[in-house]
């Protein structure tokens, strides 16, 4: 008996290939089928080197072929890998069922990025928009610890036919992270290929479902996994996040510059200044601008650029990310009012951009240079 090769193809449209979204024979994994009296050989090229996920692929292709070709079928699968040290090409530019995506970026670390991204998703929760949130800082996530889902890990969900990751759910927002799948006591050393596969499993192997906005919580800097997701997605907007002293405006001046680069041109809705000062509990009437006094505001007045509101320096804002409830679950705190203001300004200035501006297109390059703001 010699197997249809026609038949075993169609087999293999049921597996997702590892990190594309779609399944093994359109993304083209599936380099070669032989077939020969009972037996069925199968050679299949995947991003991630990893024997997991080799022996992964290999045993949901013999699973599947043993389950719709023949039981008896001796299948035999050679898996091999191609790491290429160059950012993840998808095959598809957008995530169905999501209508803005926001990236959250910073030029330094250390500045309360994944604090602005928390409280800003629960802002638009609040609000009433279906939020989402992709944790990319691969190598040092914190949003699931922020929503108290530290220990949380998702499951498989079936949609068409293809097995795809659920988020985990918390206050009502979905969240992903690299946090759920790793160690937290270990310290994730990957390649930057390594870690671009890794985001692109997550952007694309999972169902986000229905979302108004998805907000990607980026590393600090300008490097692998910032090219990888705006080669992955057309991200509608970016937000900057600065705290006041030069130092950290230098580098957020960098953050911009990267988004208005003419071959990535990602529009900037704003800036956003965070410990801008601080109030004793003891003397609320006085602010102290530890930090320097409203350096993000003018660097947003010099770049032209939309200046979205500012955050004090309060204890009670790094408490509650520590117990992974942030602070705009209050209702009517200074504090919860103040990013409800930033997100409001934030979404004027996302309107403003989708009425004047054409949509997002995927970046098309694979190496980005040095570059300055216009």
């Amino acid at each position: 008996m010699t197997y249809i090769k026609k038949d075993i193809s169609k087999a293999l449209e049921t597996i997702t290939a590892p990190g594309e979204g779609v399944n093994l024979i359109e993304s083209g994994a599936v380099k070669n089928i032989v077939t020969f009296d009972k037996e069925i050989i199968i050679d299949v090229t995947i991003g991630n080197p990893t024997l997991q996920a080799k022996k992964k692929i290999e045993v949901e292709i013999m699973k599947v072929l043993h389950q719709l070709i023949d039981q008896k079928a001796d299948v035999k699968v050679n898996v091999t890998s191609d790491t290429k040290n160059e950012p993840f090409k998808p095959e598809k530019p957008k995530i169905p069922g999501i209508q803005n995506i926001i990236a959250i970026a910073s030029g330094k670390g250390g500045v309360g990025k994944s604090t602005i991204t928390a409280n800003m998703a629960v802002s638009l929760q609040k609000m009433g928009f279906k939020v989402g949130i992709l944790d990319a800082d691969v190598y040092g996530p914190s949003i699931h610890i922020m929503f108290d889902v530290a220990n949380a890990k998702p499951l498989s969900i079936e949609i068409d036919g293809q097995t795809k990751m659920n988020p985990i759910e918390s206050y009502g927002i979905k969240i992903l992270s690299l946090g759920f799948f790793t160690d937290a006591n270990q310290a994730v050393i990957w390649r930057g290929a390594m870690a671009s596969k890794a985001l692109n499993q997550l952007i694309f192997d999972s169902y986000w479902g229905e979302l108004d906005f998805l907000l990607i919580d980026l590393p600090p800097g300008t490097g692998d996994i910032h090219l990888s997701i705006v080669q992955a997605v057309p991200v509608t907007g970016a937000v900057i996040v600065s705290t006041p002293q030069n130092i950290a405006l230098a580098d957020a001046k960098k953050g911009i510059a990267m988004f208005q680069q003419e071959n990535i041109n990602v529009p900037v809705l704003g800036i956003i200044e965070n410990m801008s000062y601080f109030t004793p509990e003891e003397l609320p009437n006085n602010k102290y601008y530890i930090f320097g006094k409203n350096g993000a505001k003018n660097l947003a007045e010099d770049l032209n650029a939309a200046f979205l509101g500012e955050v004090p320096l309060v204890q009670s804002i790094r408490e509650s990310g520590d117990f992974g409830h942030p602070v705009a679950l209050q209702t009517n705190t200074p504090l919860e009012i103040a990013f409800a203001e930033i997100t409001k300004n934030t979404l004027t200035q996302l309107v403003k951009r989708n009425t004047d501006l054409p949509p997002t297109e995927i970046v098309k390059i694979t190496t980005m240079s040095g570059c300055s703001p216009k």
